[in-house]
């Protein structure tokens, strides 16, 4: 039965799941993939899709729709000053790389569209950013499936989920710790 779901629906869920949350979803993407309940490229390019149209929606939401209450919740938020500091600094390598870091996916393509980023610039850098992560976060999962499988053989297919739920709810937490670490060291190391 999950199986049989997650064959008709897997595809769009992995979409409308990096729309929505982003990493859980394209990763799982990858489990599903693994376990061929649906094809490697088809759950990359989902996940590669839904990071690109959420992005897009909210960079417009940014350039267009600043009086919604939500975009004005996201720029009155603590991270901004964070967000629009690297922004300033290394506009085309944060476009490419804020997917990335934990904590400031959703309000970055907002800040974006406040700034004087062009549309034109921002669709070609999303894409790019999108089609790497959706194609790495994907293959993480297909890996970490295989993973799963070469450890504890054949599982059934709600155990393995639930181990890579699991692996996703340790994973985020501490690549997040170790990134922020990591930016904060370098901080106190320019601000010497």
């Amino acid at each position: 039965m999950l199986e049989r779901l997650i064959g008709e629906y897997g595809v769009l869920a992995v979409f409308l799941g990096a729309a929505a949350e982003g990493e859980t979803a394209a990763f799982l993407g990858g489990v599903f993939a693994h376990r061929q309940l649906i094809p490697y490229w088809q759950a990359a390019l989902a996940a590669c899709l839904g990071s690109f149209a959420a992005d897009q929606f909210f960079f417009l939401a940014g350039r267009y729709a600043t009086k919604w209450s939500y975009v004005q919740k996201l720029l009155g938020s603590k991270p901004i000053e964070r967000v629009t500091r690297l922004l300033e600094a290394h506009p085309t390598g944060f476009i490419l790389a804020f997917r990335f870091i934990y904590g400031i996916r959703t309000i970055s393509p907002v800040a974006i569209g406040v700034s004087t980023v062009s549309a034109l610039r921002f669709v070609i850098l999303n894409a790019i950013a999108a089609l790497i992560w959706g194609v790495l976060i994907t293959a993480i999962g297909f890996l970490a499936g295989q993973t799963v499988e070469v450890l504890l053989g054949r599982l059934q297919l709600h155990l393995h989920l639930l181990i890579a739920l699991a692996c996703v709810a340790i994973l985020v937490p501490v690549s997040a710790y170790v990134f922020r670490r990591a930016v904060a060291k370098r901080s106190a190391r320019l601000g010497a």
